[in-house]
């Protein structure tokens, strides 16, 4: 068994040597920190007697550090920020807020509308830890219906469930501009059908046979990058957000297949609180600021 560490010092030793030295002198310290100055001397003579080296000289009037005294004091003021934090932290779970918050996001919301909410989010945020994970089709439903996030982006969520709209995202079925399947000036859904589709693999256990999983000719990949990069090479066509390939649209790398009747999908992602009646302060502050950042959207 490892030995167990047993520090030879105190944290409000270390307070004092900073106090000191920040003031310039144990009068001055002693008046801060509202302690008796003889009280500081015999906390700095047994810290440097705890540690076996001079932290402090005396120079005249002037207290100052020694070349070892300079090098401990920069590494001891992180391990007194670290314990600021570490109560600070304390205090904020003991007012509420969790330690930890998941967002589980499905994979069609343009996240960088997620991460301007979260630019505002994290100064406010305590120090909770945030995770965020990628959902594809029924893994959304099923972090809603199994409450196994604390926020869920979600374009589908089980029957009575409530939540609120946040933003439509178009998704266009595209291939390389030099694919066969662009030879005509539109073609069927039916058609479409004999052609290679590249799909994202869905995240839920259920994995229902709907959709694009219906798809006979079919690759799974785990991203729409990856589909992208699979694209690019002028294999098969993948149904796309919009706001992932505005450059390629743009420069013709990709094109939209034009489809008999409609071209584009329009699907509404909306945001759900699985369990409303134990959020936290924290879950409640990030539907604040996601809310806010699709204003415009909701109206």
């Amino acid at each position: 068994m490892d030995k167990v560490f047993r520090a030879k010092t105190t944290i409000e030793q270390w307070r004092i040597l900073h106090a000191v030295v920040e003031h310039g002198s144990y009068a001055k310290a002693s008046e801060v920190l509202n302690k008796s100055q003889s009280s500081l001397n015999h906390a700095v003579a047994k810290l440097q007697s705890q540690l076996g080296i001079a932290l402090l000289e005396v120079d005249g009037r002037k207290t100052q550090l020694t070349t070892a005294g300079s090098a401990m004091l920069r590494r001891s003021k992180k391990i007194l920020q670290d314990m600021q934090s570490l109560e600070e932290f304390a205090d904020t779970l003991n007012g509420g807020w969790e330690a930890e918050i998941t967002i589980a996001c499905e994979v069609l919301y343009p996240k960088h509308r997620l991460l301007n909410a979260l630019k505002d989010y994290w100064p406010k945020s305590h120090g909770s830890r945030l995770k965020i994970t990628d959902e594809v089709i029924s893994g959304s439903t099923e972090a809603i219906k199994n409450k196994t996030a604390d926020l869920v982006l979600s374009p589908h969520f089980p029957e009575g469930v409530h939540g609120n709209y946040l933003y439509t995202t178009t998704m266009l079925p595209v291939c390389l501009h030099s694919h066969e399947i662009l030879q005509t000036n539109s073609i069927s859904s039916e058609e479409l059908a004999d052609y290679l589709q590249l799909v994202i693999g869905d995240t839920g256990m259920a994995k229902p046979d709907k959709g694009w999983l219906k798809a006979e000719k079919r690759w799974t990949v785990s991203s729409f990058y990856e589909a992208i990069t699979i694209l690019k090479q002028g294999i098969g066509f993948c149904w796309v957000p919009k706001h992932l390939i505005e450059s390629e649209l743009n420069d013709g790398s990709l094109i939209a297949i034009k489809l008999e009747g409609s071209t584009s999908l329009a699907v509404p992602v909306t945001l759900v609180i699985p369990d409303r009646k134990n959020a936290g302060p924290g879950v409640l502050l990030l539907e604040q600021v996601i809310l806010a950042e699709h204003q415009a959207d909701r109206e």
